[in-house]
C-alpha cells in the first residue's frame, strides 16, 4: 500500500472507488478527516490497491471507514479529481468510480480517515458541506433511483 505521502504530487492519476450506500431511502454520507477535502462531507472510499478489484476495494474501504457492511449493486459513474496547488501544480488526482451499494450489516460509526458518519435522506443533501464531485454523483445516484432522467 502506498505511503499516504505519495499520493500529493502523484506521477499518474490514483484509481480509487466511492461507495453510495443506501439503507431505507437514506444514504450514508462520511465526513473527510484527512485532504483533499478535509472537513467536508463525502462517501466512503479510497485507493484501490495492488492486486485489488474494484469491486473488493469498495466493500473494504467502506468498512474501514464506517464499519459498514455492503454488497456493491452497480456502478453509477466516474468523476475525476484534480486538486492544484497554488502555483497550478497538480497536488491531487484521482478517478474515482462511484458504486450504488446495499447496506447488508453494521453500525455506522466514524473511523479510519474520516471524523463522523451519517445516514441522511437525499433530500437533505444541501444542508452539508458536500464535496462537488461527490455532490454530483449522489444526485445521479438519486435520479437513478427515482426512476427519472438517467442523464446529467
Amino acid at each position: 500500500m502506498p505511503e499516504a505521502s505519495s499520493r500529493e504530487y502523484p506521477p499518474r492519476p490514483i484509481l480509487s472507488v466511492g461507495a453510495i450506500v443506501v439503507r431505507d431511502h437514506e444514504v450514508l454520507i462520511v465526513k473527510r478527516g484527512v485532504e483533499p477535502g478535509k472537513g467536508k462531507w463525502s462517501v466512503p472510499g479510497g485507493a484501490v490497491e495492488l492486486g485489488e478489484t474494484v469491486e473488493d476495494a469498495v466493500v473494504r474501504e467502506t468498512f474501514e471507514e464506517s464499519g459498514l457492511r455492503i454488497e456493491p449493486q452497480r456502478l453509477v459513474d466516474y468523476n475525476d479529481y484534480v486538486g492544484r496547488d497554488s502555483d497550478d501544480g497538480i497536488r491531487f488526482h484521482y478517478v474515482i468510480v462511484y458504486w450504488l451499494c446495499r447496506h447488508v450489516g453494521g453500525k455506522a460509526r466514524p473511523s479510519s480517515d474520516v471524523t463522523d458518519t451519517r445516514w441522511i435522506r437525499f433530500v437533505e443533501l444541501g444542508d452539508f458541506d458536500i464535496t462537488k464531485g461527490t455532490l454530483k454523483m449522489l444526485r445521479k445516484a438519486e435520479r437513478e433511483l427515482s426512476g427519472g432522467d438517467h442523464e446529467d
